[in-house]
């Protein structure tokens, strides 16, 4: 067993390793028609994020980060109520529609949804989830790279039509020899991954047609009888979703957001990424264009796919116990999308030996970044990833992090820490758990085990500013009350927020909280003093910080204040990337006097 395992991680490490070398050899050249996307778009939440990801692609186009000779684009979701990532794929097809014509009939296409403010990984939410750094890569690759470079083998084993993908995901696969995935069905074809059962509660699960052949393969081509979104256990039961080893297999699904399942050999598929063909999107484009305006949030997963299949059925339009916001037309509008699907077949490529990867909270963002070892292996991750910092110790399992940052050799890290596109002087001691972002500590600082530390250029009435958020790793952003006589409910790093306020000198009034006035969180709480200079800001909000675990006053009353909602509404792109490359710029040139210095 534990042999199988360990050549099933080689095999996948091989596979993994020549996509990342094939995308190496593409950056910042020009491709060959057929050889890579003809379109490469990413969604938007707002203008303020479609500017940033703009500022963000150009930089990395003029970097040469990129395979040139390809159509880089950003669309936007209308302004108004949300609409999902099923709402912003419709805008997208509308988008490509207005731009391209009828030409767009013939074009590859991959559509990244990164439309989100990343409430629960909230150092990507200034710059978006796709453009989170990754430790590896000399540029520092981040997700959009690892995107392009894990579906590499995609667009020229593809007919002409959208694959659709989230951001904060990483699918890692191998396909057998001198096999391909391909994408040239009609209607939706969507990748399927082995995983445990509690997994796919969380996930859209397939429910498969029977299947005669009595050995597994690494790549299978499958049609689904019906599709799940988050099921429960017993429904999986219910509708067949649950598979069992055929012909005594036993593979060891560890790994990924999949638990071994060496203990209990039942299993499901569940999804990632799924492609659908030009003319099924048109059809949703058509459909798009005749409702107008969308009020309501569509799941690009739970709401197309659930249509899909021979099995479908009407029931799941009215199942709306997976849904944060429940609209008065969602229903009506699931119900039409289901009559507009209805009979499109759904197929599968399931993949037997994959790994699906989230990386979407703070959790997992420090788990798989410092502790997992299958994934650092898979991908090659390091613990210090273009930066300046005395070498960890290679014994530790559980290591620190270190991603294009600057550190003094005096300073300390704690293992489970990341730190990314920082500065930390001599008398900075991080502790364990603890993530630092974009931030310049000078003076000493100690900062406790399961801090976060994350700071923002502003541009402010033309003036550059800075702030920094500083609160707990497991700080819910998101949780919120309806009035200000329940924010006793909210915590602030394990303390009742209304503690903190009394001990930041802060008085609970509707003035406290940006934005929906019924709708109180961390997220739009006015805490984060507003400095002249990122150093200033980063030591004050640390101040704040340490005052309410020391519980000691600190009074935040002659500062300008900003909720993170504002922060993102003020922040300057250009300078935090400014920012980013002064320290590549010393990294650099460090490395460039190393290598003088040692031949």
């Amino acid at each position: 067993m534990a042999a199988t395992s360990a050549l099933t991680g080689v095999s996948l490490r091989e596979a993994t390793q020549r996509r990342l070398r094939r995308f190496s050899e593409l950056r910042g050249k020009p491709v060959a028609a057929g050889e890579f996307w003809d379109i490469v778009a990413i969604t938007a939440a707002d203008d303020k994020q479609e500017l940033a990801y703009k500022q963000q692609l150009s930089e990395k186009l003029k970097k040469k980060e990129l395979p040139l000779g390809v159509q880089y684009h950003v669309f936007v979701d209308p302004a108004g109520a949300k609409i999902g990532n099923g709402g912003s794929t419709l805008c997208a097809l509308r988008c490509l529609e207005k731009l391209y014509g009828d030409e767009w009939n013939s074009f590859t296409i991959l559509l990244i949804h990164s439309g989100g403010y990343s409430q629960r990984l909230p150092n990507a939410s200034a710059l978006g989830k796709i453009f989170t750094a990754l430790p590896f890569g000399s540029p520092i690759y981040q997700m959009l790279e690892l995107k392009l470079a894990m579906y590499i083998d995609f667009p020229s084993h593809m007919n002409p039509g959208i694959l659709v993908t989230c951001a904060d995901d990483i699918e890692l696969y191998t396909t057998g020899e001198s096999e391909y995935i391909r994408f040239d069905k009609p209607g939706f074809t969507a990748l399927a991954h082995p995983s445990s059962l509690t997994v796919g509660t969380t996930h859209g699960v397939f429910v498969l047609e029977p299947f005669n052949s009595l050995e597994h393969r690494d790549l299978e081509y499958r049609s689904c009888h019906r599709f799940l979104h988050k099921p429960s256990i017993e429904k999986m039961y219910q509708f067949d979703a649950v598979c069992r080893p055929r012909n005594f297999f036993q593979q060891n699904f560890a790994g990924g957001d999949i638990p071994s399942l060496k203990l209990d050999p039942e299993y499901v598929y569940t999804d990632s990424l799924f492609y659908m063909d030009h003319k099924t999107a048109k059809k949703l484009l058509a459909f798009y264009e005749k409702i107008g305006t969308l009020n309501c949030e569509i799941d690009a997963y739970g709401d197309f796919l659930q249509a899909l299949g021979p099995g479908a059925t009407v029931e799941y339009t009215r199942n709306t116990s997976n849904v944060t916001k429940e609209e008065s037309e969602l229903v009506d509008m699931r119900q039409r999308i289901f009559h507009l699907l209805r009979g499109t077949s759904l197929n599968v490529v399931v993949l037997n030996n994959s790994k699906f990867y989230h990386i979407g909270t703070t959790e997992e963002y420090l788990f798989h970044f410092t502790s997992d070892s299958n994934l650092k292996s898979e991908l090659g991750l390091q613990s210090i990833a273009f930066s300046i910092f005395p070498a960890i110790p290679e014994c530790s399992s559980n290591k620190s992090c270190i991603i294009q940052s600057i550190l003094d050799s005096r300073s300390s890290v704690a293992p489970g820490s990341v730190v990314e596109y920082s500065r930390l002087g001599p008398d900075v001691s991080v502790g364990e758990n603890c993530i630092i972002s974009g931030s310049y500590i000078i003076t000493t600082a100690v900062l406790s085990a399961h801090s976060f530390v994350c700071s923002l250029s502003l541009k402010m009435n033309r003036h550059l500013k800075y702030s920094t958020m500083a609160c707990g790793v497991q700080d819910n952003l998101k949780k919120n009350v309806k009035t200000l006589s329940d924010i006793k409910l909210l915590q602030f790093f394990g303390v009742c927020f209304l503690s903190c306020l009394d001990i930041w000198n802060l008085k609970v009034t509707e003035e406290l909280f940006s934005g929906n006035k019924t709708c109180l969180s961390l997220w739009n709480a006015r805490i984060f003093p507003v400095c002249s200079s990122l150093s200033d800001s980063v030591t004050t909000s640390l101040k704040m910080l340490n005052a309410v675990q020391n519980k000691s006053a600190f009074s935040l009353n002659k500062y300008k204040l900003l909720s993170i909602e504002e922060m993102l509404f003020y922040k300057d792109v250009e300078d935090m990337i400014t920012y980013r490359e002064q320290i590549f710029l010393e990294i650099t040139l460090n490395r460039k006097q190393s290598d003088l210095e040692t031949s």
